[in-house]
């Protein structure tokens, strides 16, 4: 079950965070990965240890704020096997409210986070509808649905992704494009680790425990937690599933009561 043979499927911001390891999990089922990165001596390490392991990894240097872009890589990869699966992980995190994000912080949040995630989505879709169908995958976060403190920019960005989501499974319901989105709380990556470090030095246990048991389970979730639900989602065992968000969150939304 949920094997992903011969599939061909493009991950951004593949080579780190969830990213990779959604990479990994892809490669590990059988998928033919295209991981769509920035910073390219990260993105070949990667891709090197997943051949290595036996899996099949394309990189490619694409900023997904920049449709041109996009659209360039995809037609040649399109053009070499049919793109089966898409994976709008790329993005970037941002802290402050309303009155502290500037105009520039909502710009930067917004070309990523938002104008990426249409671009990809727009560049593949024509694919997808002359191939016969398609798969997206997007992801959200539970700041879409709850309020977090001083994610202003964040929040905004992740609740367009969750609408962009239902949006397009009704939009090409007729053409065999299915989509939906993983909404993660709080996961243990390496960037977490390196922003308490940096915001919180010397504190760094006691506010690592306390993001963890935010999360009503006690602990912070794993990107291969993450990585497994995108797995099921881009399987065939998933077919009847489209325009729904998944929650991966511990209890985050539905079981943290004052």
């Amino acid at each position: 079950m949920f094997r992903l043979d011969k599939k061909v499927a493009i991950i951004t911001g593949g080579a780190s965070g969830i990213g990779l390891e959604i990479s990994r999990s892809f490669a590990k089922q059988g998928a033919i990965v295209h991981i769509f990165e920035l910073n390219m001596s990260q993105a070949e390490r990667e891709a090197d240890l997943i051949i290595a392991a036996g899996g099949q990894a394309y990189i490619h240097k694409v900023d997904v704020a920049v449709q041109a872009q996009v659209k360039k890589v995809m037609d040649k990869i399109n053009a070499v096997q049919p793109i089966d699966i898409l994976v709008n992980n790329a993005g970037i995190a941002h802290i402050g409210t309303a009155e502290t994000t500037t105009e520039q912080d909502m710009d930067k949040i917004y070309n990523i986070n938002v104008k990426g995630v249409y671009n990809c989505i727009h560049c593949v879709i024509p694919h997808f509808k002359k191939n016969g169908g398609g798969n997206i995958i997007n992801m959200a976060s539970v700041a879409a649905t709850v309020a977090v403190p001083e994610r202003f920019a964040y929040s905004m960005a992740k609740g367009a992704v969750l609408t962009m989501t239902i949006q397009v499974a009704k939009d090409f319901l007729k053409d065999n494009i299915r989509c939906n989105s993983i909404s993660p709380a709080r996961i243990h990556t390496p960037f977490v680790d390196g922003y308490i470090e940096s915001k919180y030095p010397g504190r760094e246990k006691e506010i690592f425990k306390k993001l963890s048991e935010s999360q009503p389970i006690g602990r912070m979730g794993k990107p291969s937690e993450v990585a497994a639900m995108a797995v099921y989602l881009a399987s065939n065992e998933a077919a009847f599933l489209t325009g729904a968000d998944y929650l991966i969150d511990g209890g985050f939304v539905k079981l943290n009561t004052p």
